[in-house]
């Protein structure tokens, strides 16, 4: 069985990520969500390996100490982060393991794993951005230009991924997704055994006919 393919979704806020991740998973077999490990407290209806992995600070602090997360953070006064058993496991499985992420821990993974790929995903335009934040109704005009002027920076970064996907119709994004992730599939350097095989296979072909 091939080994399955780590990739990361990130994308400006309002961008559809989150829906596009639910879709892939929905729709085809050979997608696994990374779960991740937190310090904070279950939320009614969470469940312990299937929202998060809930460990203590102690527990956590342990994974950091001994390289067992693929990339993690701080954030009002918990940490979050990726463990890389759940990831590698699924990984072996032949499963293609989805990470949605923001920018600072997919490029602390891909530092660590050279071979994940990175997606960010955007809307057509930066005018789209901000139509579909102001669509939610759910902000303030404040905080509307906050989350512009944060992808503002993020934009700075992009060029640091693999491949930009465009969301401006869900099925055409979703079907770009997967495909991406099947032709990688496909890439030399992810079949080196099998090349290994055939030139292997040549060479015993070939060995008495000369």
């Amino acid at each position: 069985m091939n080994k399955g393919i780590l990739f990361i979704i990130s994308g400006f806020a309002g961008s559809g990520k989150g829906t596009i991740v639910k879709e892939l998973l929905k729709r085809y077999d050979n997608y696994a969500l990374s779960v991740s490990a937190t310090t904070r407290a279950p939320r009614p209806g969470e469940e312990h390996g299937r929202d998060y992995f809930f460990v203590s600070h102690e527990e956590f602090e342990k994974m950091i100490d001994s390289g067992g997360l693929l990339e993690y953070a701080e954030y009002v006064g918990n940490y979050y982060g990726t463990p890389c058993q759940y990831v590698d496991e699924k990984l072996s499985e032949g499963k293609d393991v989805i990470l949605e992420i923001e920018q600072q821990g997919a490029l602390q993974i891909k530092r660590k794993r050279p071979d994940a790929l990175l997606m960010f995903v955007m809307p057509p335009s930066v005018q789209e951005v901000y139509n579909r934040l102001k669509k939610r109704g759910t902000e303030t005009e404040e905080v509307i230009l906050k989350r512009m002027r944060q992808g503002a920076k993020e934009a700075e970064v992009i060029d640091e991924y693999d491949f930009l996907i465009i969301n401006d119709e869900l099925d055409k994004c979703v079907a770009d997704v997967h495909n991406t992730i099947m032709c990688a599939r496909m890439a030399t350097i992810r079949n080196r055994g099998l090349i290994d095989e055939v030139k292997v296979g040549f060479k015993e072909f070939l060995k008495d006919k000369d």
